[in-house]
């Protein structure tokens, strides 16, 4: 039986594409290049930084240039960190349920601290939350199952009793990997061409809202 619910951060719990992809098209203003349609960055947005940096500055730049202008990328990114993010509709629906249901939740994510706790105490999720894994918390992130694992205890619940739902690959390795229950959040940042069964989760779900209607919850 689930006890617990992990949510990545970025295109699964919250939306953070308009202020990442509007960072990188200030710094592309900057530089005097055209900025690039959100429909063009949002699939990428789960990537990161340094993939965002590339997607803007690859074709422009050589390698040794990127790491600065990634540099300068997070910078933008701070500034306007939670201008326009949001969580996905209907996760205040779901966050409720799971109070009512005393099943605590918690985040693990690859987005440094640094970003995570502003983004996340504007959006008056930081007080809400059981745990919160980022980036930079411990010596492993994600694909690797050590930040997974470490959640799970720190809420007192094994890994085989806790579900974690994302919307990259990595998320679903990790998941595997520590045991945990896995469900692609396919509404997030995936591009169009990606097959989501060769990540062999126990499933999927359309929308927040039809996490509380899965059989992983139900059972």
């Amino acid at each position: 039986m689930i006890a617990a619910v992990l949510f990545d951060l970025d295109g699964t719990l919250v939306d953070t594409a308009p202020d990442m992809g509007a960072a990188l098209n200030n710094l592309l203003t900057e530089e005097n290049l055209a900025p690039i349609p959100m429909e063009i960055i949002r699939p990428y947005v789960s990537k990161g930084g340094l993939v965002l940096t590339k997607l803007g500055f690859s074709t422009h730049v050589p390698e040794s240039e990127i790491e600065p202008l990634r540099q300068r990328y997070l910078a933008h990114y701070r500034a306007i960190v939670a201008d326009s993010s949001k969580l996905f509709d209907g996760f205040e629906q779901v966050l409720e349920t799971l109070l009512e249901k005393n099943i605590p939740w918690g985040i693990v994510t690859n987005k440094p601290e640094w970003l995570t706790t502003p983004l996340l105490e504007q959006l008056a999720l930081h007080e809400k939350t059981s745990v919160v894994i980022c980036g930079d918390t411990l010596t492993k992130r994600k694909p690797h199952p050590l930040p997974l694992i470490v959640a799970a205890e720190t809420m007192g619940i094994e890994c085989q009793c806790c579900v974690y739902i994302g919307d990259d690959e990595r998320d679903i390795i990790a998941g595997k990997a520590a045991k945990m229950k896995t469900l692609i959040a396919s509404y997030g940042y995936i591009q169009a061409d990606i097959n989501l069964n060769q990540w062999q989760a126990d499933g999927q779900i359309d929308r927040p809202v039809d996490l509380l209607a899965h059989p992983l919850l139900l059972n």
